[in-house]
């Protein structure tokens, strides 16, 4: 290898071109072991999760599902299955009062309304009102 003598400014440019464009060895070195560190620290954490997943397996194993739990479940599907029935037949029927209401002339009352405050035959459901 031979030497030549180069000017200082050109040697200083030259240099900060490759200072710009290059990283230097030591950090170069810095960078590998920062990346280490963080594979060996993520690392720590995988085996850590993969023991609290087999924990957690480990009880859902053990845990199960009892007749007396099942029981529960089922009343109470039965329980939400009526209640969203019987709230279907709620909103039917306010429908079909507005839909009377809208029918009487400036809310008047019909008069065929009796003391007790039923609705005369006339206003009972039809089959093609429910909206």
């Amino acid at each position: 290898m031979k030497r030549a003598l180069v000017p200082a400014r050109l040697r200083r440019a030259v240099r900060g071109w490759f200072d710009s464009r290059y990283i230097s060895l030591a950090d170069h070195r810095q960078d590998i072991r920062d990346a280490l560190w963080e594979v060996r620290t993520l690392g720590r954490e995988v085996t850590a999760l993969r023991a609290e997943v087999d924990r957690l397996r480990g009880q859902v194993a053990k845990a199960g599902v009892g007749q007396e739990r099942a029981e529960r479940w089922d009343d109470a599907h039965r329980l939400a299955r009526e209640t969203a029935v019987a709230l279907d037949g709620v909103l039917q029927n306010e429908v079909l009062l507005w839909q009377a209401v809208e029918r009487l002339p400036g809310g008047v009352p019909p008069t065929g309304m009796t003391s007790a405050g039923t609705a005369p035959a006339s206003l009972e459901p039809s089959s093609g009102s429910v909206a």
